[in-house]
Formats: structure tokens, sequence, C-alpha cells
């Protein structure tokens, strides 16, 4: 069988409820790249929050974080890396801007480094992950470079209209997208970034045609990856707008969807 990319996003997805890879789908996995196929991933996340996975699964493929701005290579320093920040006077228009609307936190992300612009144990606890170098006070007043990426965390009932107001005012310059639960958060980056973005780069580069991409996702982020591949799949716990557009669809991140997926699709 000719190679495939298969590209696994992480929450929802990869990711059992318990934040675990099941052995299942990790022995898929294995069987597939054993085959000659190259597994990647593509998340929200960044890499210091997915390294975990990274490793777990033995991957030697690029990764796309932070939604596809950034995509880089963590075994080969030579690999160019792609990183496509948010310019930071965008950055203080926008915080400016929902200043009107109720939100409970601001945080920003510049690669490794975080700003958190409330002090919250709740956010500490997500943020923590792979020990970055946190700061904590007033965004405006500490964030002096270009974010990777910005994130406003508020309350269910207000996201839609943070999000209303993001997309009538600043449209052209930013792309906005939602977190699942448990957390109602609004994660901003560059205008023209997505993980399909990231995955095409990759795909050229290993020579692989569009035809024969495999995604998994289950997120409106995952909606520009799930288009773009050849087959776009979408997990059962996913977002009905994603199960709509997506080519097939496979049982949920708790069920190992993607090792029956591939089992079947793959003949592993």
């Amino acid at each position: 069988m000719k190679q495939h990319l298969i590209v696994l996003d992480l929450d929802g997805t990869l990711l059992t409820d318990e934040k675990t890879i099941s052995e299942k789908t990790k022995t898929t996995l294995f069987k597939a790249k054993e085959a000659g196929h190259q597994v990647m991933i593509a998340t929200g996340r960044p890499f210091r929050a997915s390294q975990l996975y990274y490793n777990e699964l033995m991957l030697t493929t690029p990764i796309v974080n932070f939604n596809g701005a950034l995509i880089h290579h963590p075994r080969n320093r030579a690999w160019e890396m792609v990183h496509s920040p948010i310019d930071l006077s965008v950055v203080h228009d926008v915080v400016d801007s929902v200043d009107k609307y109720q939100y409970e936190n601001l945080i920003a992300e510049v690669l490794d480094d975080v700003f958190i612009h409330t002090e919250d144990t709740r956010m500490m606890d997500i943020f923590q992950m792979g020990d970055p170098q946190v700061t904590i006070g007033n965004l405006r007043g500490n964030l002096s470079e270009d974010p990777t990426s910005l994130l406003i965390h508020a309350e269910e009932e207000n996201v839609a209209k943070i999000r209303d107001h993001l997309e009538s005012v600043h449209a052209e310059l930013i792309e906005h997208r939602r977190w699942g639960a448990p957390f109602h958060i609004i994660e901003i980056v560059r205008k023209g970034l997505s993980k399909a973005v990231g995955i095409s780069l990759i795909a050229k580069e290993m020579n692989i045609p569009r035809e024969r991409i495999i995604a998994f996702g289950d997120e409106d982020n995952d909606l520009e990856m799930i288009d773009y591949a050849g087959v776009g799949v979408a997990m059962s716990n996913g977002i009905e707008q994603l199960r709509s557009i997506a080519n097939e669809v496979t049982l949920s991140n708790n069920e190992d969807g993607i090792a029956e997926f591939l089992r079947e699709r793959l003949k592993l």
C-alpha cells in the first residue's frame, strides 16, 4: 500500500477523556509506522504540552502546534521552524475591545513563555504543563513581544458574544476558535493560520499527496484540517459541524476510533 500521512489531533481525538493514549490505539499507530506510513500530531496545544505524547508514540515527524502558528521538527534542528505570531498592536486592540465584555481571564503565549493577566489556580494547572516561564499581571504591561497565541477565558454564556464581536471587528487580522469543555476558552492566532496550513507544508516536504492524508479531529479548530485532508475523519464525540463535513465518522476517543478506522482502511 502507498505511503499515507496520518494526522492526529490530541484532545478528544487521540487522547481519551483521561488524557491518555489507549494501548490499542498506540499499537495500531506503531503498526502503521512499521507498514511505512507517516504519523504526525496537529494540535492547538504548545509543544511543551504535547511533547509527552510525541515521545510516547516515538514520532520522528514535524509537528503542528498552536493551530498552525508553530510548525517545527523536534528531532531535526536543520528543519526550518515556521513561527507566525500575532502582531502585538493587534493583541492590544483586541484586549481593549473586549474589555466591555465579561471574561474571566486573558492568557498570551510566546512559544513556551506564558503571560496570565489575572492569577487563577485553574489556569495555572493547565499552563504549567511542561514547566514554562509564567508571568502573572497586567497583560498590556508585561507582554512586550508578538505572542504566538492569545486566549480569552470566559463563562460559557459569554463566549458566543465575544466571538461575534471578534468576527465583526477583527476578522481581517485574526482567526479565533473555541476550546471544548471543561474550559470555555477562545483561542486567537494570526489571520490565515490553521492546522491545514501546517499539514500541507509538511505533506509537500514528505512528497505525500493530499489524497493520501488521513486526518482525525473533533473540534472547530479541526474544521480546515478535516476539509483539507483527502480522508477527513471526525470522531463520533466531535461537534456536529465537523461531523457534517467529514468524509467519515469513526468511534469516539474513548472507543479507539482511530485504531478501528486505521485497521480497516490501511489493512493493519
